[in-house]
């Protein structure tokens, strides 16, 4: 099944790609964790922002309702990585989010739980990625969705052909890590929770 995104996604269309450096929020409660993904995106040309919390992930967005929390003033986002396993809210319920219908998700996850990731693509994610996370996992990504707006500046994700580029799923070993990266076009710089646990 398609899903459309870059016109229904607020002026995330083709050119913010070209002009801005792809920003990615990665949301992660491990630092070691967080702190993989920065690096491995970084060496993807990619802005990080990276957050320890789902609620912190919707505070970035400009969705939570705690204003005085809110620092970053709902900006705009292209793709998301969250961990599935997180207190308070999971990487599943921030996917299950109205908001990320019309935003490309990925997720990732540190249980080799079939049954758990079926539900997650069910529910709109655009794919997993296995824990410990690779840079070629990172890259294959990043490019298979930036590459859909040339042409018209139109994209249209199809999740089944992103996840069969990957290979067979059965082939990778445990443990998995859901992750939803947000990809965020904006000109902030690189950004760390200060939760004090990044």
């Amino acid at each position: 099944m398609a899903v459309r995104r870059a016109e229904e996604m607020g002026g995330y269309g083709h050119s913010d790609f070209e002009t801005e450096e792809v920003h990615v929020l990665a949301v992660d409660d491990s630092l070691v964790d967080r702190k993989v993904i920065e690096r491995l995106l970084k060496n993807t040309s990619c802005k990080v922002t990276a957050v320890d919390s789902g609620r912190r992930a919707l505070q970035f967005l400009g969705l939570d309702d705690d204003k005085e929390a809110n620092g970053f003033n709902g900006l705009k986002v292209g793709l998301i990585i969250t961990d599935y396993s997180m207190p308070r809210m999971t990487g599943y319920e921030l996917l299950k989010s109205s908001v990320f219908r019309e935003i490309p998700v990925v997720i990732m996850s540190s249980e080799n739980i079939i049954t758990r990731i079926d539900r997650c693509l069910e529910e709109g994610a655009e794919d997993f990625i296995v824990k410990p996370v690779k840079l070629s996992d990172v890259k294959r990504i990043i490019d298979y969705m930036t590459a859909d707006f040339v042409g018209g500046g139109r994209r249209v994700i199809n999740k089944r052909k992103l996840r069969d580029d990957s290979g067979d799923r059965s082939s990778l070993s445990p443990p998995y890590t859901i992750i939803s990266i947000f990809i965020v076009n904006t000109g902030f710089s690189h950004q760390t929770s200060q939760n004090g646990k990044l």
